[in-house]
């Protein structure tokens, strides 16, 4: 049995939801269990979430749901790349794989939706490459 662990972003909560029922469908077509879902407040969060959860030797993997919208400054583009850099540290340090189903950094409202559902089954799909 191949267990793995969802981090979810609670900002855009209605969305990271379907999302998560997409990767529950996924993981069940893949044959990995989800052993623990994850809410975090946002996407600064994630890393740590994720960093706690694949030091459960119980835990093969992980993946990470959630958006990162385009805003009036840069602090979405920096924050996204701080965050995916720390999740391929992650990755690397741990030799465990995390899926990526964050949606941007810079996604318009119009960008969401059509992105759903391909990201949350590509987070879990990666994973499944990866192991």
């Amino acid at each position: 049995m191949t267990n793995i662990a969802i981090v979810c972003g609670s900002f855009h909560k209605e969305e990271i939801e379907r999302m998560l029922s997409l990767a529950r469908d996924q993981a069940a077509k893949e044959n990995l269990t989800i052993i623990e879902v994850v809410w975090v407040p946002g996407a600064m969060e994630v890393p740590l979430a994720l960093s706690r959860l694949i030091e459960n030797p119980e835990v093969d993997g992980a993946a990470c749901l959630g958006i990162i919208e385009k805003g009036s400054t840069q602090h979405g583009l920096a924050m996204g790349q701080a965050v995916l850099s720390s999740i391929i540290d992650l990755q690397l340090s741990s030799n465990k794989p995390i899926g990526l189903g964050i949606i941007g950094p810079g996604a318009e409202p119009e960008h969401i939706e059509p992105r759903l559902e391909p990201h949350a089954r590509a987070a879990i799909s990666a994973i499944s490459s990866m192991l």
